[in-house]
């Protein structure tokens, strides 16, 4: 049993390496993508089995099988032999689930981080990244992905990424 709680603590120190392939600067654990890491005894002779719960942050989400194989890599590569990937989507995620680490580092890299759901309205105030003037204006609800927004800053003149709330 210590084993295991052993192996758990080091797959989520794991875990916080493998980056987001559309936002490197993000890990998959400042994102709230990963739900949950179970380890459980085998089949004797096979080991632990460990199980990554993740959730997906949009469903089809193009960067999720990149995120399963990246995960894979890190389990092998730490010696990690009998595991899984599950994806869950129920309950949805939501960008409330991203650490507050991660919401800086979004804002340090350019994108403006999303607001708390329970502040969303229909006409947020989305504070530019560059010179955190709130004279911005939303250019199009779709970014460089699909889960950010394009704005620009009319102080500035900057264009940015505004990760969307959800």
């Amino acid at each position: 049993m210590v084993k295991a709680l052993l192996d758990k603590e080091k797959i989520w120190q794991l875990l916080s390496t493998v980056a987001d392939p559309e936002v490197p600067v993000l890990n998959i654990l400042d994102l709230g993508i990963v739900r949950d890491v179970i380890v459980s005894s085998a089949l004797e002779g096979l080991g632990e089995v460990v199980e990554v719960i993740i959730t997906p942050t949009y469903t089809g989400c193009p960067a999720m099988d990149m995120i399963s194989i990246d995960i894979k890599l890190k389990l092998l590569e730490n010696g990690f032999k009998n595991f899984k990937i599950t994806s869950v989507l129920s309950p949805a995620w939501t960008t409330d689930w991203m650490s507050e680490e991660g919401k800086r580092k979004l804002k340090e890299y350019g994108i403006a981080p999303p607001h708390s759901r329970a502040d969303d309205t229909a006409n947020p105030v989305i504070e530019c990244p560059q010179c955190n003037s709130t004279n911005t204006k939303l250019i199009s609800q779709f970014g460089s992905t699909a889960c950010k927004a394009l704005y620009q800053c009319q102080d500035c003149k900057e264009p940015f990424d505004y990760f969307k709330c959800h």
